[in-house]
């Protein structure tokens, strides 16, 4: 009889007990369990579109949107310059995950629902499916965001209009390479920047010789375009007359492609999901889009858009950090009871939920701006708080993040956490659309317009007066601040933050409870805060912040 292998008997002997590990957050609503989100929407609108918002939030909390998230990212686009004979065709293929995921953002009008339905409330509406939507996945937004922000544009030019509308307006998305003619939705892309310029446009070398008919030949480069497979661009060029704006479609009205050849897609940080391109044209035929000489203006009114959805996006980032982070205190024991009754760790998730609710409310009010096209206060506002919201949201993204993943520990640095995407997704909506300088440089120059702008912004501040003495003081010295250094670019980033601190204060003043908007206000606005989160004063009420934001 042969003896008993020891080898065996040890490979099938248990070593260890799997036990004190949080269990995965998903299959919960993203919408019901956000009351940050959901008060500022009730201030903001009333909040008409509860329902519409509540279907959005239980579809993209479920276990198969956030798979599907995390799919798109790890089977990244590919570039695919020629067929097999040899020619070129200049096509970029995805993973199933990322049409999945670009079919339901459509489906939910994040593209051009605001434009199409013209309801009131639009904006905010959009505004908060996509906060939502960008805590499963953010990347895939990128082309949504150009479709928003292009249609303004285009509707300057009626020809384009009538024919392109009726297809960016479509909610059945279509990721054929066919013509916009045969579809039954299309996207946009766009196509600024070059290598010597950057965010300075004016120095673009791109040249669009006329050809008669409205039409131009486009030849030169973009260093970044995204997202390649659009079925149309927005991009400037130096025309006869300056520097224009034109729309230049990837398959011409003949069916012929268009000559538009992808060099490459960038190997980026994150935003794994977007195809982002380096692109030449070779004699690539465009229309102009307004008349020739007034690109920039063009291009900053899109740039206005495609920042408020910078804004929503680290905000969106912010809440999905935040509720993976509270959900591993609440199940986490450490020292002989919960993470989340450590003193020290309540301070740290306390203050990244006021943090988190701060940018929420910032966001959603700057989005009702945008629902008032036509008020002229608003449009004074809009101009304002579009800069000051991109840069300090964006700004503060990375450290949220990262210090949502040390609340994580060891297992917050590993790709199947989750939150690692986030991290490296944060960096991107402080960079692309104008970084940070730009920011500030846009808010002076909108200070410097005339006193109607500080009016319009002493009056958002107005209705929070008496509330808080902190928040009276602090103001009473940022308009002294505004009347100073509007004229020194030096102290421009200061200023700015300063601004979207005041504005975030008002609004949590105004709509959220009083143990959140006093929290804010003692902590950023008198100094009484450190460097890192997790240094609010120690009468702050750590159990009732850390509640109100819980994800369950």
């Amino acid at each position: 009889m042969n003896a008993p292998s020891v080898l065996s008997d040890a490979n099938s002997a248990a070593t260890h007990e799997v036990f004190n590990q949080s269990s995965a957050l998903e299959n919960y609503n993203l919408f019901l369990t956000n009351r940050a989100l959901r008060d500022a929407l009730a201030y903001n609108q009333g909040n008409p579109h509860a329902s519409f918002l509540q279907q959005v939030g239980a579809e993209l909390g479920t276990a198969a949107m956030f798979n599907t998230g995390a799919l798109a990212n790890q089977f990244t686009p590919q570039l695919k310059a020629f067929d097999r004979q040899g020619r070129r065709i200049d096509q970029v293929e995805f993973h199933p995950a990322y049409h999945e995921l670009m079919r339901a953002a459509i489906a939910w009008g994040l593209h051009t629902g605001p434009w199409a339905d013209a309801a009131p409330g639009g904006h905010v509406r959009r505004a908060a499916a996509f906060m939502m939507f960008t805590e499963v996945e953010a990347s895939i937004l990128c082309p949504i965001s150009m479709t928003y922000a292009v249609i303004p544009a285009l509707k300057r030019s009626p020809q384009i209009a009538a024919e392109w509308l009726p297809k960016l307006y479509g909610r059945q998305y279509d990721p054929r390479f066919l013509p916009a003619t045969q579809k039954t939705a299309v996207t946009m892309g766009m196509g600024m920047t070059e290598k010597q310029g950057g965010s300075d446009v004016r120095a673009n070398t791109t040249t669009a010789v006329p050809l008669g008919d409205g039409q131009y030949a486009i030849t030169g480069h973009k260093w970044f375009m995204s997202a390649p497979m659009c079925d149309a661009f927005l991009i400037l060029a130096q025309a006869p007359g300056g520097l224009t704006c034109f729309f230049l479609p990837r398959i011409l009205p003949d069916g012929s492609v268009n000559a538009i050849q992808i060099q490459r897609l960038k190997d980026k940080l994150g935003n794994k999901a977007n195809a982002s391109s380096e692109v030449e044209f070779r004699g690539a035929r465009a229309w102009a889009v307004g008349e020739e000489g007034r690109g920039v203006p063009i291009i900053l009114e899109m740039g206005t858009m495609t920042r408020l959805d910078c804004s929503l996006g680290t905000s969106g980032l912010m809440r999905q950090s935040l509720s993976l982070a509270l959900h591993h205190a609440a199940e986490r024991d450490v020292f002989g009871k919960l993470l989340i009754a450590q003193p020290l760790m309540k301070n740290v998730l306390a203050d990244l939920a006021l943090e988190s609710e701060a940018a929420t409310a910032l966001s959603l009010r700057l989005a009702r701006a945008f629902d008032a096209q036509e008020d002229r206060a608003e449009t004074l506002l809009r101009r304002l708080l579009t800069p000051v919201a991109k840069y300090w949201i964006c700004k503060r993204g990375s450290h949220f993040c990262q210090e949502a993943m040390e609340t994580l520990g060891g297992n917050g640095y590993v790709e199947e956490a989750g939150i690692t995407r986030i991290y490296r997704e944060m960096p991107v909506n402080s960079i692309w659309e104008g970084a940070g300088n730009i920011m500030c440089l846009d808010l002076l120059r909108a200070l410097r317009k005339g006193p109607e702008a500080l009016q319009a912004l002493e009056a958002e501040l107005a209705g929070a007066r008496g509330r808080n003495s902190a928040f009276d003081h602090f103001g009473d010295r940022l308009k002294d601040r505004i009347n100073d250094a509007s004229e020194h670019e030096s102290s421009a980033r200061r200023l700015t933050q300063d601004v979207a601190l005041a504005v975030q204060a008002s609004l949590l003043l105004r709509h959220a409870p009083d143990y959140v908007a006093d929290a804010f206000c003692n902590s950023r606005l008198t100094g009484d805060w450190g460097y890192a989160f997790g240094t609010l004063p120690s009468q702050t009420d750590f159990a009732a912040i850390i509640d109100r934001a819980m994800p369950r």
